[in-house]
C-alpha cells in the first residue's frame, strides 16, 4: 500500500493574494506540517492555472477576479510550501479538478494499491473537485481530506464541501 498526498492549490493568490483569506493563512502551517510527513516521491502537487484571457473564459465570467495567470507572483506556490515541494509532481490544471492528475494516479494505482489524502485550497471548489474525481477514476481506493489541512470560500461552504465528499465516501479527517 502506497499512501499519496495531494496539496490542491497552495498558491500565492488563494493564501493572501487576490483570492486569499484569512483562513487559507491559517492552515500554512499545518499544510506544511502535512507536507514533512510524506516521503517527496509520494506528494502530488495541483496549480490553478489561468492565461491572460481569464476574464473571457467561462469561470472567469462567473469570478470576474484574476487570478492565478501564469508565470505572475500569485501563480507561484505559497513561499515554504514551495520549497517543501521541490520534489513534488506538480500538474498545472486550466480548471477546477484535474483529470491529468486522476489519470496519472490511477495508472500508479495499477501498478501497486493506493491510499489518497487530499489538502489545500479552497475545500469548496477544486479539493472537492478532484476528491470527486479521484473517487470517479478509482472508486475502490481509499480517499481522504484532512479538514484541518483546507480552507474554503467561506467557513460556511468549506463545511458543505466536508459533508458533500462524506456523502460521497470520502473520509473525513481533522
Amino acid at each position: 500500500m502506497r499512501n499519496i498526498l495531494v496539496v490542491v492549490d497552495m498558491q500565492k493568490d488563494f493564501v493572501d493574494g487576490a483570492l486569499g483569506t484569512p483562513e487559507a493563512q491559517e492552515i500554512v502551517g499545518a499544510v506544511m506540517d502535512k507536507i514533512r510527513s510524506y516521503p517527496p516521491e509520494n506528494i502530488y502537487a495541483t496549480r490553478d492555472t489561468h492565461g491572460l484571457d481569464y476574464l473571457e473564459t467561462a469561470e472567469g465570467r462567473r469570478l470576474p477576479v484574476v487570478h492565478c495567470v501564469k508565470g505572475t507572483p500569485g501563480w507561484e506556490l505559497y513561499p515554504g510550501v514551495k520549497e517543501l515541494l521541490a520534489d513534488a509532481v506538480i500538474v498545472d490544471k486550466p480548471t477546477f479538478g484535474s483529470v491529468e492528475l486522476a489519470q496519472m494516479l490511477a495508472a500508479e494505482n495499477e501498478k501497486e494499491e493506493l491510499e489518497i489524502e487530499l489538502i489545500g485550497l479552497c475545500t469548496d471548489i477544486c479539493v472537492v473537485s478532484n476528491a470527486l474525481l479521484l473517487k470517479a477514476f478509482m472508486p475502490e481506493v481509499k480517499i481522504a481530506v484532512d479538514a484541518s489541512c483546507c480552507a474554503g470560500v467561506t467557513k460556511e461552504s468549506h463545511g458543505a464541501a466536508l459533508q458533500t465528499m462524506d456523502m460521497c465516501q470520502i473520509f473525513v479527517r481533522g
